[in-house]
């Protein structure tokens, strides 16, 4: 047993409340806690699944049974996503089905649409095999697009012709957009581009994923010196001038000039982990008219082919996350930036070509104009697109268009355009082994709250090279309630992969992802894992998010945010944030001193970003929340990065930043502007403490030794809820302070869906302070809905309760295994070991679940009070208790203790069923000759596998509760 840690009493400092309070969102319909609705939730809030159609390989036999498997453990839905993958990592092939959206496929599409109407599924759809968007019959002209040019100097003693080379380009396709020429001068040959131009330019997916690289985009690492290869006024328009030889007829003006041809090819992107034949470019993602296309061919087929069922069982539409590299032109473009930007990029596109116009600032300025203009597009005339055509059939989408990679985006703007908001996380693996690789769901969240949308998803417990060796509480849980406290609140299990019964046990499965359907071996009590997930997130969904803090992270591109721990704003341990982009940020108000969004979201404080770099329009949008009585954190603005109304648009800064900041001088200060205020040289919870706000929810100790999070939620601007999550391996007791008063703490087990009211809590200085015991990774709820009568309000005792040994079941204990497979055995265990140490290997490596039995005597009736602890459960760590013939519980993470009800004076028999993963029997099969194998599976077996503990280990004691 992992020894407890105790962790003593703080005081927590005496703070006033502030004017601004948490209301409820108007327009909203209130939705109340219901007690029965968190212990037995319905569908509406039970997980979902990516439904892993891998390589088409489906039958319909196998949709059923898929279907009614996830019907019977409480699923919400699936979504269906036809992909490949399946041999990738030295894996095998699976038998090739019908590719996506032939006739066939469509037929076995109708059949699992109309089954899940038949269940009462919610389905959705990704919209093509594999990711990203594109397809077998996509034509160049349709697909996504990068900048290329070619270039030559020439003199004016050229007479004839210039023939002008044409720029590299791919699949055979190159387009002109125009012929530029600037003057060549020796003295500026040695000029060096911008910095980090491939970035720049958005020729190449940004390198930062939860590393913040922004101010890379934001500056130049070549100072300025003065020179310049040309000013805008000297690029020449040459266009109409090239003729269909790719000739260029010109009388070259004295001097020498340097000629650049530009044009367009596709940027080599690829439909990645398609399934059979539906390989293919990438469609252009800035581009109405190829969405379209792709739109009439694919898509819109197949929503007419279910009828009515398109908007109803089938509600979702769905692609994949950003994984197609830089992209940089559509045919649009340049209308699209003179519109967008108020000017055009023609003087400026030399700069794309590593030429510096104007001077170095001016460039870089324009590049930033640039990058914004393509996050625009890709928001708007893709993702926006997207959900406009699925809403004419009344469906929403739920693209992963905010990341996790960052590319030419602004990820919570596209995020915006979706109806439910799709992120991802990761369980731990080695292709993701540290949080800020593993947790993306913050950005989503936030992109919810601020966009006013309901419901915050994830692709979840993604992992690489894992298959069959994942224990439930160690390694689903904690990254599971890693994401609730960002705010996630509804799960698609990646992955469910459907697997006909020709293909055996385990049966095919793709190269990644934790393995979810009804042939893993520990499906029969899934749904004790399941029913977690559907409380946490009945609580989840409804009610509004509480946070003091609101980050705006900048007008830049490329822009993401990232995990919650990232706290670009510093509010955490003690308070929240949420993330703002520019969109959002012109439609604050202030109310009450607060930032409010539309949908009635409210945040104490607006933090800036460190840069001191942002729009006019942002900056004059912060001036007036200021004024109406805001408290804006930030240090002093100090430029734009736009060309727009340049350089006007920088005097305009300068005297709105003095406006206010003034001009101090002094590295930290507040400063009374109108009716608020502008802070600097502060952290978020800094100023907020100092302002006299008490922490939200703190934990006593919560530091580099100890990791808990928490996120709070109010329903109806009067009931409070948090969750709180145990982000340790170990046992832990501490008191948790929370920012509530005169209610009385109620502790709400999503395990379980046990309710009880807090033995102990202390109210003072308007805070309620509770010793809470967490198991490890363990996590509550703590409600605050009833009012305390007056005369009870005050202190009640402070403790925690322990446990202590009566009894231990030593001894020899009757196991009886019986597998998937048929073989069954009955042996006799002296003692509680492994598996795997078993001298018959039918045994050591077993895989399936196996039947303990001991009977054991009490003597006196005392001994009915007592609890059963059955110390260390292995590998999947679940285990079914029964006594006497009568089940008591499912347990599934420790410490596995449970109240020994049913106990009777004598003789007793006690009964617990374990379970293992498939890992050990694949292991024992690949060192059979394949004819004796049971086993069968396209997941290839490493020689670097090893054996699990699996079983009972113990030990099994009778234990005694005490208060301390």
């Amino acid at each position: 047993m992992i020894e407890k840690i105790k962790i003593g009493v703080v005081l927590i400092a005496v703070f006033t409340m502030g004017s601004c309070q948490i209301n409820e969102e108007p327009d909203k319909p209130h939705v109340e806690l219901v007690e029965e609705s968190f212990k037995t939730p319905s569908s509406q809030y039970g997980i979902s699944c990516f439904w892993w159609w891998l390589n088409g390989n489906v039958t319909e036999a196998s949709i059923t049974n898929d279907l009614e498997a996830m019907k019977e453990k409480g699923f919400n839905g699936a979504l269906i996503f036809d992909a490949g993958g399946q041999n990738q990592q030295g894996n095998g092939d699976v038998p090739e089905g019908p590719m996506f959206g032939s006739a066939e496929w469509q037929l076995l599409f109708q059949h699992a649409v109309k089954e899940a109407n038949r269940l009462g599924l919610k389905l959705g759809l990704s919209i093509q095999s594999g990711w990203n968007l594109g397809g077998p019959d996509v034509q160049p002209q349709e697909a996504s697009k990068l900048l290329t040019w070619s270039e030559i100097t020439v003199s004016d003693d050229h007479t004839s012709a210039i023939k002008l080379p044409i720029p590299k380009h791919r699949n055979d396709f190159y387009q002109d957009i125009a012929v530029l020429a600037i003057p060549f001068r020796s003295a500026d040959a040695d000029l060096a581009s911008v910095s980090d131009l491939n970035s720049k330019i958005a020729a190449q997916e940004a390198a930062f994923s939860a590393t913040d690289m922004r101010p890379a985009f934001l500056k130049d690492k070549n100072k300025e010196d003065g020179r310049a290869h040309a000013s805008s006024k000297e690029v020449i328009d040459l266009t109409d001038k090239l003729n269909d030889k790719g000739e260029l007829e010109w009388t070259v003006p004295a001097g020498k000039w340097t000629i650049m041809r530009f044009g367009y090819t596709t940027n080599g992107a690829h439909v990645s982990t398609a399934s059979g034949g539906w390989n293919g470019l990438v469609i252009d993602y800035m581009s109405k008219q190829h969405f379209l296309h792709y739109w009439n061919r694919h898509v819109r087929p197949l929503l007419l082919s279910i009828d009515t069922l398109a908007g109803t069982t089938l509600n979702y539409l769905h692609t994949d996350s950003w994984e197609l590299g830089g992209a940089n032109w559509t045919e649009s473009l340049r209308d699209e930036f003179r519109n967008r930007r108020n000017y055009d990029l023609l003087s400026f596109l030399p700069v794309v070509a590593g030429k510096i116009i104007n001077s170095r600032e001016e460039s870089n300025r324009f590049l930033a104009d640039f990058r914004k203009t393509i996050s625009d597009c890709i928001a708007d005339n893709h993702y926006g697109f997207f959900a406009q055509k699925a809403h004419e059939f009344g469906m929403g989408i739920h693209p992963e268009s905010g990341g996790p990679h960052a590319g030419p985006f602004d990820g919570l703007k596209n995020f915006g355009r979706s109806d439910l908001i799709m992120s991802e996380f990761w369980s731990p693996s080695g292709h993701r082994p540290t949080p800020e690789r593993r947790f993306f769901v913050k950005q989503a969240a936030s992109a919810a709250h601020i966009y006013g949308k309901k419901l915050v998803a994830a692709e979840g417990f993604t992992t690489i090279g894992h298959h069959w060796d994942d224990v439930i509480w160690k390694d689903m849980k904690p990254s599971f309630d890693h994401e609730v406290c960002a705010g996630l609140n509804k799960t698609y299990l990646h992955t469910f992969t459907n697997s006909p019964k020709e293909m055996g046990l385990p049966g095919q499965e793709y190269f990644a992802g934790t393995h979810f359907n009804p042939n893993i071996t520990w499906w029969k009590f899934a749904n004790v894992f399941f029913d977690y997930m559907a409380r946490v997130q009945y609580m989840m969904q409804d009610g509004q998010f509480v946070a003091d803090v609101l980050y705006y992270y900048g007008d830049h591109v490329p822009n993401i945010a990232t995990l919650k721990a990232s706290d670009p704003a510093g509010a955490l341990p003690d308070f929240d944030y949420d993330v703002i982009n520019e969109e959002r940020l012109l439609q604050l108000e202030t109310t009450k001193g607060c930032v409010q969004l539309p949908q009635g979201s409210r945040y104490r404080v607006l933090v800036l970003p460190d840069h001191a770099i942002l729009s006019v329009d942002a900056l004059k949008k912060i001036k007036l929340l200021v004024q109406n009585g805001a408290t804006v954190i930030g240090p002093k603005t100090q430029k734009t990065m736009s060309l727009m109304a340049y350089p006007a648009s920088e005097t305009e800064v300068s005297q709105i930043a003095e406006t206010l900041w003034g001009n101090t001088t002094a590295a930290r200060g507040n400063k009374k502007v109108g009716k608020g205020r502008v802070v600097w040289g502060y952290t978020a919870s800094e100023w907020l403490m100092q302002d006299g706000i008490s922490p939200d929810c703190h934990f006593v100790d919560n530091n580099d030794s100890l990791n808990f999070d928490y996120i709070h939620h109010n329903r109806n601007g009067k009931d409070d809820y948090y969750f709180l999550s145990n982000q340790n391996g170990q046992d832990v007791e501490t008191d948790v302070a929370f920012r509530i008063t005169e209610k009385l703490p109620e502790f709400w087990n999503p395990e379980t869906g046990e309710i009880m009211e807090a033995k102990a809590f202390k109210q003072e200085n308007g805070m309620t302070t509770i010793p809470i015991t967490f198991k490890p990774y363990g996590s509550w709820f703590v409600v605050f809905r009833k009012n305390i009568p007056a005369n009870q309000q005050g202190t009640r005792a402070m403790n925690f309760e322990h446990y202590e040994n009566v009894d231990t079941l030593s001894g020899a204990w009757e196991v009886a295994f019986k597998s998937a497979f048929g073989e069954s055995a009955e042996v006799t265990f002296p003692q509680l070991t492994s598996w795997t140490e078993h001298t018959d290997r039918n045994i050591k490596y077993y895989s399936g679940s196996a039947l303990y039995k001991k009977s054991f005597t009490l003597k006196d009736a005392s001994s009915q009070l007592l609890y059963l602890d059955l110390g260390k459960v292995a590998d999947v760590g679940i285990a079914k208790v029964s006594l006497n013939g009568k089940e008591l519980a499912v347990l599934w993470s420790p410490p596995y203790r449970l109240k020994l009800s049913g106990a009777k004076i004598g003789l007793n028999t006690l009964e617990v069923e374990v379970i293992n993963s498939w890992r050990n029997r694949l292991i024992g099969d690949k060192g059979l000759p394949k004819d004796q194998r049971r086993t069968q599976t396209n997941i290839a077996v490493r020689d670097d596998w090893k054996l699990i503990t699996s079983g009972l280990i113990g030990p099994v004691t009778l234990q005694r509760a005490q208060s301390q």
